[in-house]
């Protein structure tokens, strides 16, 4: 197939979804006129523009090195051609494919499953009388009884309950007695090898020291919860902090493996990505996930920058295959790149990522530390919870963007991001506690360098010539979090 019938591969035109004319009558009568998408549909997001024309930024538009420009478009233009959209999803039964706009191809966001829980014990479960079994010969008669009322040890035997030097003599209408009973025999059932545990549950191999005034929150205790997954959570996070080393792209893939590709190009194209991402109500997993696969990848195979976005695709859709319950469709994608590339090329990329991956595609990210150093961090302060949360997640996926942040673990910015967002949203306060020492491992001191870099990332993000990340984050249901102040120092005092 000819190259010459290919479109370049960033164009600096960038298309939206476009709402298909209702008949093909008023389509030949009004042609030339643009059909405005109705605004429940999803509009089609960018193509990424030419990332050789970004080394030099400004307001007015981008100079390539050969001397040629382009503008850049911004994300919030409202004109666009109408253009057919992908193949409609098999789920649509009943309608038909052409009369579907593209826009109707946006997956929807994950389904959210309901929580599971335990049916309780309720005290209407437990009669209030026993009737004895058969005749049973009894050396001790009780001294106090009655004709409504039983006896029974913990080991729930009636023949020989009279002879034991425990005895209990339960009432029709004594129910606290019979939550006694309740709670010893539930007790006898759990099997632990102690028969009693006390103060936090959760080992770790790496003792921290703490002060002895400080109280460190108890993060396993919701047994009932079986999505919090208490008593293997500690197992969990030791693994993940064992794997985080394994799964890590290269620090210095740009210098000493890629040759036509730099770090602006790779900010850009995760920029997009972002974008992407929130047009299809992808998980942030699943953009997580994405970046550690371009990394991965480019850290031991050179890439042509006219394939950088292809690359950027393929990972999406690997790790939308591996968190969404919904993917989009290879088609989506090709046709978010504005056909760019044909589908036998995306397919074929994502052999190559696979295959050079050796498909192990399971790797510790920044967002799976979060969510337990979120916890971790909210303690008592249950109601700045939504701002915290929301906050951590803005400066973690900032970090994304930046080359230089990969030499840092996972673990540790997710960490350096929970201590900023404490320190922006009460400057006043300590950031750091014993319990965030205790789940993160680590102290204030090691978090310094890498604070002082989201730091500098946050300060510098209005500013920036990459709008995705703050424009997803000032929206209400982030709680507006990137307009949020941020203070220009950070005191010494809060990292030693």
């Amino acid at each position: 197939m000819s190259t010459q019938n290919r479109r370049s591969a960033f164009p600096s035109s960038l298309a939206k979804r476009q709402a298909l004319s209702s008949s093909s009558s008023s389509a030949s009568g009004n042609a030339g006129k643009v059909v405005a998408a109705e605004p429940h549909l999803a509009k089609k997001r960018a193509p990424l523009s030419n990332l050789t024309n970004r080394n030099s930024v400004s307001n007015n538009g981008l100079r390539s090195s050969g001397g040629s420009s382009c503008t850049l478009v911004p994300c919030t233009n409202k004109i666009a051609k109408v253009k057919k959209g992908p193949p409609a999803c098999t789920g649509n039964k009943g309608i038909s494919a052409s009369s579907l706009p593209a826009s109707f191809n946006v997956k929807p966001s994950a389904v959210l499953l309901p929580k599971v829980t335990p049916a309780p014990r309720s005290d209407e479960a437990v009669p209030s009388s026993f009737a004895l079994p058969g005749p049973c010969s009894m050396d001790v008669s009780p001294s106090k009884s009655d004709g409504n009322s039983v006896s029974m040890d913990e080991t729930m035997s009636s023949c020989d309950s009279f002879k034991s030097p425990e005895v209990e003599y339960i009432d029709n209408n004594d129910v606290p007695a019979i939550d006694s009973i309740n709670r010893k025999t539930f007790s006898n059932l759990y099997i632990s090898d102690h028969a009693e545990t006390t103060g936090i549950a959760c080992k770790r191999e790496v003792l921290v020291e703490l002060e002895a005034e400080e109280k460190i929150a108890d993060l396993d205790n919701s047994l009932m919860d079986p999505q919090l997954c208490a008593t293997i959570a500690c197992d969990i996070y030791k693994h993940l902090r064992a794997s985080e080393v394994k799964k890590r792209p290269s620090t210095d893939f740009m210098e000493k493996t890629q040759k036509d590709i730099n770090p602006s190009m790779r900010a850009i194209l995760i920029d997009w990505l972002v974008e992407v991402a929130e047009e299809y109500r992808l998980v942030p997993d699943t953009l997580y996930l994405t970046v550690n696969y371009i990394d991965r990848y480019l850290s031991g195979n050179p890439m042509n920058r006219q394939r950088l976005q292809l690359l950027g695709v393929a990972c999406m859709m690997i790790a939308s295959k591996y968190e969404e319950i919904c993917a989009p469709q290879v088609e989506e994608f090709c046709y978010i790149t504005d056909n760019t590339y044909f589908k036998e090329e995306v397919l074929q990329m994502e052999s190559d990522v696979l295959n050079y991956l050796k498909f192990e595609m399971t790797a510790p990210t920044t967002k799976c530390f979060l969510r337990r150093f979120v916890r971790a961090a909210q303690g008592a302060n249950e109601g700045i919870s939504m701002h915290l949360e929301c906050l951590a997640n803005y400066l973690a996926e900032l970090s994304l963007l930046e080359y230089s942040m990969l030499c840092y673990a996972p673990s540790l910015v997710a960490a350096s991001a929970i201590f900023l967002a404490n320190f922006i949203l009460l400057p006043s306060k300590r950031p750091w506690n014993a319990t965030l020492q205790h789940y993160t491992l680590y102290q204030p001191s090691d978090l310094r360098d890498c604070v002082k870099e989201l730091h500098r990332l946050c300060c510098n993000s209005q500013s920036s010539s990459l709008p995705a990340i703050r424009e997803k984050y000032s929206q209400h249901k982030y709680k507006h979090v990137a307009k949020k102040y941020c203070p220009p120092t950070i005191p010494s005092e809060y990292q030693t």
